[in-house]
C-alpha cells in the first residue's frame, strides 16, 4: 500500500511516456503569446484519432506540468492546427480539448481546413452549433496564418516554421533536453538521499572502547566516505555536461536567443547544481567533524591502553622500590643497595610516564571531547612518579648517611679497642702500652670526625641496624677508654678487673638475632575472635561517645560561655545548629541507649544483630546529619581559623581541629557494617547468623539511603517539594536517548554523537532526570550539583528491560509509548537493579489500585446483592479491570492516577521464556487497570487468584 502510495503522489515523467511523445501529437514548442501564457500546439496529425484517452490526458498534462507556476496561471494558449484534415476532425479534436484539459486555458486558435467545401462546412456548423461547444474561452476559428489571421494573435517570433513563424524547434533535441534534465534530478534526489542515511547511520554509530574496533571503525567510515564522495563527483559532472549542451544551444549562432522554456531548462540546471554543491560542503563539513571525532577517539584509546600499561609499570616499580631496603650492615652491602636504587631510577618507566602526560597534555591543548577522561590520567601518572622520585630521593639520603656512618665506623679504632686484651691492662706497663695504641691512633685521626659521626648516628638512629648501633656504642667507650687507661698507667693502688668491649679479641661482627613472635594456634578459633570483634565494637563505641561529648561540652557548650563571646567570630552568630547539625541527637542516643544495649551483648556476641535491628528506625538520624554536613563545611571554612575554636582546643588539649571531630559521625555510621561483617566472618551456621546478615543489609541500606539523601540536596530547579514524592529508591547517572512521537518534527543534528548524560532519581511516585554539574567553591573541591530537567510521574511510566543492540540498555516511556526514554546503565548489575526497583514500584502501585478497587466494589450494593454475577470483559491481547463509578468520586487524585496506571514489566519474548509459574506472575503485571463505571470490579479479582492457583497447580504437576 505504501508503494501504491508513492506512485501516485511521483510527479509524470518524459521517460514515463517516451513513446507518446515521440508521436508528435502535441508540442510545447517554447513559444510565448503576447503577455506571457504558453502556447501548446496540436499540429496536424493524421492518427489523432486513434491516439488513446490515457494517451492523450498522460501528453497533455506532462505538457502543461513543464511551465512555471507563473507562466501557467496566466493561462494556455492551444494552436489546433486543421488545416488539410476534414472539419469533423477538427470538432472531434476540439471537443477532446475540451473535455479533458487539466490547465488554465486563455484562447483556443483553430486553423480550419484549407478546401472551400471543408471551408463552408465548417462556417455552417459554427453558426449552427456554437453553444455546443464546452470551452469556456474564446475559440477563433482562422483561414491562414497570416498576419490578419494567426499572426495577429501571436508574434511571427514565437511560432514554428509551419505555422509560418521563426522560432527554431526540434521535437527530438527537446525530448533529450527534458530527459537528462529528469535524470540529473533524480540523482540530485538520490544522492541527497544517501548522503542524509550515511549522515544519520554515523550519528547513530556508538563509538568502540578499543584500538582495534576504533581502526576498523575508522576505515569503514572512510571508504563509505569515498565511495558516495565519488558518487557526488559524477552527478556534478552530469549537471555540468547538461548545462553545457543547453549553453551550447544558444551559442550557435549569435542571433539566437533561448526561448522560455529553453531558459528555464537552463535556470533548472544551475539550480539542482547549486543544491549538489550546497549538499556537497554540508557533507564535507559533516564528515570533517566526524572525522575528527573518529580519530580523537583513537588517540583517547591509544592514550588510555598506554595509560594502562605505564600504570602497570609503574605499580611494579613502586612495589620493588618500597621493598628496597635502605639500612644495611657494612660498607659492601649499602653500596650494593644504592646501585639497586640507581638501576630503579634509570628504568624506563618514570620517562614513558612523563612522556605519556606530557601527550595527555598535548590532547587536552588540542580541544579533545574526552578532556575529563585525560586529564586524571595525567594527574595521577604525575602524582606517581612524583611519589616514585621522592621515595628514591628519601631512600638515596638515607643510603647515603649510612654509607658514610659505615666509611666513618671502619675508619673509628672500634677494632682496636676490640683487640685490646683486658689481662694485659691489669699492669701498669700494660696498660701504658694501651694508652700508647690509643694515643698514636687519636694524634693521627681527625677529631671532628668523631664527632660528626655522633651528630649522624643520632639524626638516623631510626635507619641504623643493629650491628651499626652495636659499633656505635663501641665508638662511644673510646674516650672512656683513654681516660680509664690514663690512670691505670699513672698509679695502680689495686688490681684492676675492667670491662672488655665485646667480643674481647676478635673484629668479626655479628648480626643479632630478632626474634620472631608466633600467635598461639588457639587464637584463629572462631568464637574467641568474634568475641575480640565484639569487644573492640564496644570500646570503639565508647570512645566514640566520648568524642562526641567532649565536641558538645567543649565547643558547641562554649558558643553560649560569657567569657570566650568576644572571640566568637560573627560570622558563627546564631549559626550554631548549621556547624553541629543534629550532633546532640545522635550523642543521646548512643550515650543511653545503643552503648548500652551493646554492653548488654558483650557476653553474648551472637545478639548484637538484634541490637541494630531494633535500632534500624533511630540510626535514621544520621541522614540528617549527613544532609547539613555541606552546610557544616561551607561554615567552618569561614570562620574555622578563629581564636575561638583554637581556644576550646586548647582547653580540651585536642590534638586535632573541630572539623576533624565533626566527621567523626560519618566515619562510625561506615565503620558498623564494616564490623558485622567480621563478625559473620566468624558466626557462619551458627546461632544469630540470621539476625546478623539481617542487620548488615539493614545498615548497608541506611548507608545507600545516606548517600541518596547527600545526592538528593544538590538537586536545584525543581519548582515542587522533594518531600511529597515519596522515599528516594534510586539514583545514578546514565546514558540517555529519547524518541518521542508528539511534538515537531525536525532534522536530526548529524554531528550529536554522543548521548545525553543524565543523572536519575527515582521516588515512589515520580523519576527526576537531572544534569550533573561539578561546582568549585572557595578554591576547594568540586561538590556536585544536579540541574532539573524533566520529571515523569509514575503513575504514567512503563518499562521495557531489553532494547536490541545493547544488553545494557533499558526503555522507560510514559503515557503509552509517547514519549520514550532509552537508558543505558553503566553496567549489567545496575541495570537489573534498576529494573528491578521500578517493577516493585509499579508492581505496588497496581496492587494498592487493585486493592481500592476491591474496597470500593465490597462496598457497593451492587456486588452486596448480586455477589455471584462476574462482569470482565475481554478484549484482544489485553485484560481490562474497571471500577465502579463512585471509585473516582472518593479517591483523591493521586489513587485516581494510581487507577489509570498502565505498565508493561517484560515483553512477550521474554515472558515465553520464562518457567510457568513466572509466566504467570509476568502475565499478571502486564495487566492495564482503568477507571469505569462498572461495579464488578472484585468478582474479577477473585478470577485472577483463582487464575493463579491453577496455574500453579498446571506448572507443579508438569
Amino acid at each position: 500500500k505504501h508503494e501504491i502510495m508513492q506512485q501516485e503522489i511521483r510527479p509524470l515523467l518524459a521517460v514515463d511516456i517516451i513513446e507518446q511523445l515521440h508521436r508528435q501529437f502535441a508540442l510545447l514548442s517554447g513559444g510565448r503569446g503576447k503577455d506571457g501564457s504558453p502556447i501548446i500546439t496540436f499540429p496536424e496529425f493524421s492518427g489523432f484519432n486513434e491516439v488513446s484517452d490515457e494517451d492523450f490526458v498522460n501528453v497533455v498534462t506532462y505538457l502543461t506540468s513543464i511551465p512555471s507556476m507563473d507562466a501557467a496561471s496566466i493561462g494556455f494558449i492551444i494552436i489546433l492546427d486543421r488545416r488539410k484534415d476534414k472539419w469533423n476532425s477538427a470538432i472531434t479534436s476540439l471537443a477532446r480539448i475540451a473535455g479533458c484539459f487539466p490547465g488554465n486555458l486563455q484562447l483556443v486558435l483553430v486553423l480550419k481546413p484549407s478546401r472551400l467545401l471543408q471551408r463552408a462546412i465548417a462556417d455552417v456548423s459554427m453558426r449552427l452549433h456554437r453553444d455546443d461547444f464546452k470551452l469556456k474561452v474564446p475559440v477563433r476559428m482562422l483561414l491562414s496564418v497570416w498576419t490578419l489571421n494567426l499572426h495577429g494573435y501571436i508574434d511571427k517570433g514565437q511560432l514554428t516554421c509551419d505555422l509560418g513563424g521563426t522560432l527554431d524547434y526540434c521535437h527530438s533535441q527537446w525530448i533529450h533536453h527534458r530527459t537528462a534534465i529528469e535524470n540529473f534530478a533524480l540523482t540530485v534526489k538520490s544522492t541527497a538521499q544517501m548522503l542524509q542515511q550515511f549522515g544519520t547511520d554515523l550519528a547513530e554509530t556508538e563509538l568502540p572502547n578499543d584500538v582495534q574496533c576504533t581502526k576498523d571503525l575508522l576505515i569503514t567510515h572512510t571508504e563509505k566516505h569515498d565511495k558516495l564522495k565519488d558518487e557526488l563527483k559524477l552527478a556534478i559532472k552530469q549537471g555540468n555536461t547538461l548545462l553545457s549542451c543547453i549553453k551550447d544551444q544558444a551559442s550557435k549562432t549569435e542571433s539566437h536567443i533561448l526561448n522560455p522554456d529553453e531558459v528555464e531548462n537552463q535556470t533548472t540546471a544551475e539550480r539542482l547544481l547549486a543544491q549538489l554543491d550546497e549538499t556537497e560542503n554540508a557533507f564535507e563539513q559533516f564528515w570533517s567533524r566526524h572525522h575528527l571525532k573518529l580519530e580523537q577517539c583513537l588517540q583517547l584509546r591509544h592514550f588510555e591502553q598506554d595509560f594502562r600499561e605505564v600504570k602497570v609499570s609503574l605499580d611494579g616499580l613502586t612495589e620493588t622500590l618500597l621493598g628496597l631496603s635502605d639500612t644495611g650492615d657494612c660498607v659492601a652491602q649499602v653500596e650494593h643497595l644504592l646501585g639497586d636504587l640507581k638501576t630503579l631510577e634509570d628504568k624506563e618507566s618514570l620517562e614513558k610516564a612523563q612522556l605519556h602526560a606530557q601527550h595527555g597534555d598535548q590532547l587536552i591543548q588540542s580541544n579533545h571531547y574526552a578532556v575529563d577522561s585525560i586529564r586524571p590520567k595525567c594527574v595521577e601518572l604525575r602524582r606517581i612518579c612524583d611519589d616514585l622520585s621522592n621515595e628514591a630521593k628519601k631512600k638515596r639520603d638515607i643510603l647515603t648517611k649510612s654509607l658514610e656512618i659505615h666509611k666513618r665506623i671502619d675508619e673509628s679504632g672500634v677494632y682496636l679497642l676490640a683487640s685490646q686484651a683486658v689481662d694485659r691492662c691489669q699492669t701498669q706497663e700494660g696498660a701504658e702500652a694501651a694508652l700508647q695504641d690509643i694515643e698514636r691512633y687519636m694524634n693521627s685521626a681527625k677529631e671532628q670526625q668523631l664527632s660528626h659521626l655522633k651528630d649522624l648516628s643520632n639524626q638516623y638512629e631510626i635507619v641504623l641496624s643493629e650491628w651499626v648501633k652495636v659499633q656505635m656504642k663501641r665508638i662511644t667507650m673510646f674516650e672512656k677508654r683513654h681516660a680509664s687507661l690514663k690512670k691505670l698507667s699513672a698509679k695502680q693502688t689495686r688490681p684492676v678487673q675492667p670491662v672488655a668491649p665485646r667480643p674481647e679479641s676478635s673484629p668479626k661482627r655479628t648480626l643479632p638475632k630478632i626474634p620472631h613472635h608466633t600467635a598461639p594456634s588457639n587464637f584463629f578459633v572462631l568464637p574467641f575472635l568474634n568475641s575480640h570483634i565484639m569487644n573492640e565494637l564496644i570500646e570503639t563505641e565508647r570512645l566514640y561517645v566520648e568524642e562526641l561529648q567532649s565536641i558538645i561540652e567543649g565547643y558547641a557548650a562554649a558558643l553560649d560561655d560569657p567569657e570566650l563571646i568576644y572571640l566568637i567570630p560573627p560570622s558563627l552568630e546564631n549559626k550554631k545548629e548549621v556547624l553541629f547539625g543534629n550532633l546532640p541527637e545522635i550523642y543521646v542516643f548512643h550515650q543511653k541507649t545503643f552503648l548500652k544495649e551493646l554492653e548488654n551483648s558483650v557476653e553474648k556476641p551472637e545478639l548484637v544483630g538484634t541490637c541494630f535491628l531494633k535500632r534500624k528506625e533511630e540510626l535514621q538520624i544520621y541522614e540528617k546529619y549527613c544532609q547539613n554536613k555541606l552546610r557544616s563545611e561551607a561554615l567552618w571554612r569561614q570562620c574555622g581559623d578563629s581564636m575561638f575554636f583554637q581556644e576550646c582546643q586548647k582547653r580540651l588539649d585536642h590534638k586535632l581541629s573541630l572539623d576533624a571531630y565533626l566527621l567523626k559521625p560519618v566515619q562510625r555510621i561506615t565503620k558498623y557494617q564494616l564490623m558485622l561483617k567480621e563478625m559473620l566472618k566468624c558466626s557462619k551456621n551458627s546461632e544469630g547468623t540470621a539476625e546478623l546478615e539481617e542487620a548488615l543489609a539493614t545498615m548497608l541500606d541506611i548507608i545507600k539511603s545516606v548517600n541518596d539523601s547527600m545526592h538528593q540536596i544538590a538537586i536545584t530547579g525543581f519548582e515542587g517539594n522533594l518531600n511529597d514524592l515519596g522515599k528516594l529508591l534510586m539514583q545514578g547517572s546514565f546514558n540517555v536517548w529519547t524518541d518521542h512521537k508528539k511534538g515537531h518534527s525536525k532534522v536530526k543534528d548529524l554531528a550529536r554523537f554522543k548521548p545525553m548524560q543524565r543523572h536519575l532519581f527515582l521516588y515512589h511516585k515520580m523519576l527526576l532526570f537531572c544534569k550533573k554539574r561539578e561546582e568549585t567553591s572557595d578554591g576547594h573541591e568540586k561538590s556536585p550539583s544536579y540541574s532539573f530537567k524533566h520529571s515523569l510521574k509514575m503513575s504514567s511510566v512503563g518499562i521495557t528491560e531489553n532494547v536490541k543492540g545493547d544488553i545494557k540498555k533499558f526503555e522507560i516511556w510514559y503515557n503509552g509509548r509517547e514519549e520514550v526514554y532509552i537508558v543505558q546503565a553503566p553496567s549489567m548489575e545496575v541495570k537489573n537493579t534498576w529494573v528491578s526497583e521500578i517493577r516493585k514500584v509499579l508492581t505496588s502501585q497496581l496492587e494498592a489500585c487493585r486493592g481500592i478497587s476491591e474496597q470500593t466494589s465490597l462496598n457497593s450494593p451492587f456486588t452486596q446483592t448480586r455477589s455471584t454475577k462476574k462482569l470482565v470483559t475481554n478484549y484482544p491481547g489485553e485484560n481490562m479491570i474497571q471500577l465502579p463509578p463512585d471509585a473516582s468520586v472518593s479517591l483523591g487524585s493521586e489513587r485516581s492516577a494510581l487507577a489509570r496506571k498502565r505498565f508493561t514489566l517484560q515483553g512477550l519474548s521474554n515472558r515465553r521464556s520464562l518457567p510457568a509459574g513466572n509466566r504467570t506472575a509476568s502475565w499478571l503485571i502486564s495487566i492495564r487497570t482503568h477507571p469505569s463505571s462498572h461495579p464488578g470490579v472484585c468478582l474479577l479479582s477473585l478470577l485472577l487468584k483463582f487464575i493463579v492457583i491453577t496455574l500453579s497447580v498446571v506448572s507443579k504437576i508438569t
